[in-house]
């Protein structure tokens, strides 16, 4: 019988539940803007967008958390401009583990609510047009609520995602107990210490719960989703 969790194993669960929370909440605007952009709009570049979108699905994660770094380092442009004039640091900060999280997790959501997005009949918004709202309003009244479903699946895709994140992660800012370990870094720790295996074993369940928890309740959604549409047709 696997025993509870202890303080420390308690503190790592709620380190990685405050990452994932911020780096979801954080991207859920910007994936959502991506995605309407790239549901709805016709433009030059418009494929390299998409692309650059997607390339952490295929890029080495690895390379994702040393671009981060290049970037965010207290050396790197973005990073020497948030110390300096903010006196704010992300890299080797929990900060930096949302920020490699969401990166991570954006093509999956992106995707999600794009789809979402594109199911919206577009003669709806029309209709909406046509009695008098403008571009904004029509956006609130009808694209928004619409694509809610698409919004929720993709939140949480997002947080199943980034639960799991790991080699952007140590690569952008380490390991460090009570500040970047989260749950897959504290299960790689202690694979590496004999005579932890009972303490990864504890670990490595709350993990697979919480993301298969995510996982059923994103297809959830999408099954509803499609309900609804095919009840409404």
């Amino acid at each position: 019988m696997i025993a509870p969790l202890t303080a420390s194993e308690w503190e790592i669960v709620a380190l990685s539940l405050r990452v994932t929370l911020v780096a979801v909440l954080c991207t859920l605007p910007i994936a959502y803007g991506l995605a309407w952009v790239l549901a709805r709009r016709r433009f030059p570049g418009r494929f390299l967008l998409d692309a650059v979108v997607h390339l952490p699905l295929v890029l080495p994660p690895v390379v994702t958390g040393y671009v981060l770094l290049l970037l965010f380092g207290k050396t790197g442009p973005v990073g020497r401009f948030l110390n300096d004039v903010f006196g704010v640091a992300i890299a080797f900060q929990w900060t930096g583990a949302a920020l490699a999280a969401g990166v991570m997790a954006l093509p999956l959501m992106v995707r999600a609510m794009r789809l979402s997005i594109e199911a919206v009949d577009r003669k709806l918004v029309q209709a909406a047009r046509t009695l008098g709202a403008n571009r904004w309003r029509a956006f609130l009244a009808v694209t928004l609520p619409l694509s809610v479903p698409g919004i929720l699946a993709g939140a949480i895709l997002g947080f199943a995602r980034s639960i799991g994140e790991f080699g952007a992660t140590i690569t952008f800012v380490s390991n460090i107990p009570g500040e970047t370990r989260t749950l897959p870094l504290a299960i790689y720790t202690g694979l590496q210490i004999p005579g932890t295996d009972i303490a990864v074993a504890r670990l490595v369940v709350i993990a697979v719960l919480l993301s298969l928890a995510a996982l059923i309740l994103s297809e959830w959604l999408v099954r509803r989703s499609a309900g609804s549409d095919a009840h409404v047709i």
